[in-house]
C-alpha cells in the first residue's frame, strides 16, 4: 500500500460557524496506479488532494505516504515532503511568464538531488522544439506539457493533478491524457486525477467518487481503456 488516508476531516471558518468539507474520508491507493477522484462542484475533491500535497492542513486523520505520517509535520518537514515527494499539475498552467520552456522546468529541477534527465524528459513530452520559446509563445496543450514536465522533473514519486485538462479542447485533451498515460507506464508515477470528466475514469486503475464530503463510491478498473481509444471527452 503507498498511500493510505484514515478518517480524513477538514473544516474551514464561515463567518462564526465552520463548515466541515472533509466528513471522514477513509481509502488507499496502491503504489503505480493512476487513481481518478470525482464527485460534484464543493464535495471535497480539490480539499483532499490539497491535504494529500500539505497545502492544507487536516482537523483530523492520518495520511501515510510509503507508511510515513504527514498529518502533524511542522511547517519544515512539510515543505520538504512536497519538494522530494510530490509534483503538482493544475488546471492553469502556473508557468513564469519571462522564462522559456527550460528554464520553467530548471526551476523545479534545481530542488532536486535526483532529476529526470532533461533531454529525455523533453523528448518524451514533444517539447524539445519548444524549449526556447516563452509560454506566450505557446498553445494552451503546449503550455500544460511544460507545466507537466515541471512537475516530473523532480522525478516524484506522487503527481497529484487537478483538473489538468480542465482548459483544453477534446482533442488537445487526448494528448495530454496519453502523455500522463505514458509517463505513468515509463516512471511508474503514482498519480491522484481530480477531473469532471467522466471518460477519464475509464483509463485508470481506480476510481474515487467523492460526494458532501464522504466517499461515496471506489471502485477498481479491472480493464483499461486506452486514453486515445477515449470518447466523449
Amino acid at each position: 500500500m503507498y498511500l493510505e488516508i484514515k478518517d480524513l476531516k477538514k473544516s474551514y471558518e464561515s463567518g462564526e460557524s465552520r463548515i466541515m468539507i472533509l466528513k471522514g474520508i477513509s481509502t488507499h491507493v496502491d503504489r503505480g496506479n493512476m487513481c481518478v477522484i470525482q464527485g460534484p462542484s464543493g464535495s471535497g475533491k480539490s480539499t483532499f488532494l490539497n491535504c494529500i500535497g500539505g497545502l492544507d492542513l487536516p482537523d483530523a486523520g492520518s495520511i501515510k505516504i510509503e507508511g510515513d505520517e504527514i498529518v502533524g509535520l511542522s511547517p519544515d518537514k512539510l515543505a520538504e515532503y512536497r519538494r522530494d515527494k510530490l509534483g503538482f499539475i493544475f488546471q492553469f498552467y502556473n508557468l513564469v511568464p519571462n522564462l522559456t520552456v527550460r528554464e520553467n522546468i530548471e526551476v523545479c529541477q534545481y530542488l532536486t538531488k535526483h532529476p529526470l534527465d532533461m533531454g529525455e524528459l523533453l523528448d518524451v513530452l514533444g517539447l524539445t522544439d519548444y524549449q526556447n520559446k516563452f509560454p506566450s509563445q505557446l498553445s494552451g496543450g503546449q503550455q500544460q506539457r511544460c507545466a507537466i514536465a515541471r512537475a516530473l522533473i523532480k522525478n516524484p514519486k506522487l503527481l497529484l493533478c487537478d483538473e489538468p485538462t480542465g482548459a483544453l479542447d477534446s482533442t488537445t485533451s487526448r494528448s495530454i491524457l496519453m502523455l500522463l498515460e505514458e509517463v505513468n507506464k515509463t516512471y511508474g508515477t503514482t498519480m491522484l486525477i481530480v477531473t469532471h470528466n467522466n471518460a477519464i475514469r475509464r483509463m485508470v486503475h481506480q476510481v474515487i467518487e467523492i460526494r458532501d464530503g464522504m466517499i461515496s463510491g471506489e471502485y477498481i478498473n479491472d480493464v483499461l481503456v486506452p486514453a486515445a481509444d477515449l470518447t466523449d471527452l
